[in-house]
């Protein structure tokens, strides 16, 4: 499977998420559909950025666009993490890699001077039609909430 475009439609995917959910892009036509990468469940930055996105639910729900993050932590971790913070969407779990393959959002990173290949925080917006209208790549979690929920609102004045 190659690695998706700007301006094209991302190929159809299902991943097992949070609340015994599949998670399938042809079954979310008619929404936009925001999907954010992160490393690690429980870590810092990982937090604070599912809580942004928890605060701006209702602004995104009422642009029609559904949330999910996905990382390589299993669904257990995952729901764990969702409970904790209360985040209303849900968490793909991605541990055999299809979903950041298919994104292109595993690099190579290093951490106290030692190397190794993680996910490299990374967001994208699909239209309601599944075509990859914006992606953010080696994401600051800082303002970028409020950066892809303007996108959201750009995107519903061009259809």
């Amino acid at each position: 499977m190659s690695s998706v475009e700007l301006n094209k439609p991302v190929p159809d995917f299902e991943a097992p998420a949070t609340g015994d959910q599949t998670i399938r892009l042809a079954d979310l036509r008619g929404e936009n559909v925001v999907i954010y990468f992160y490393p690690k469940d429980n870590t810092p930055g990982c937090t604070t950025e599912g809580q942004d996105f928890r605060d701006q639910m209702k602004a995104f729900a009422e642009l029609d666009t559904e949330i999910f993050g996905v990382s390589r932590d299993g669904l257990k971790a995952h729901e764990n993490f969702r409970a904790k913070f209360e985040f209303p969407f849900h968490l793909i779990s991605d541990k055999d890699e299809t979903l950041c393959k298919l994104f292109d959002v595993i690099k190579l990173k290093k951490l106290y001077g030692k190397e190794y290949m993680g996910i490299d925080r990374s967001t994208f917006l699909i239209d309601q039609e599944g075509v990859l209208r914006k992606e953010w790549r080696g994401v600051k979690v800082p303002g970028h909430v409020d950066e892809v929920l303007a996108a959201v609102k750009e995107l519903g004045q061009t259809s």
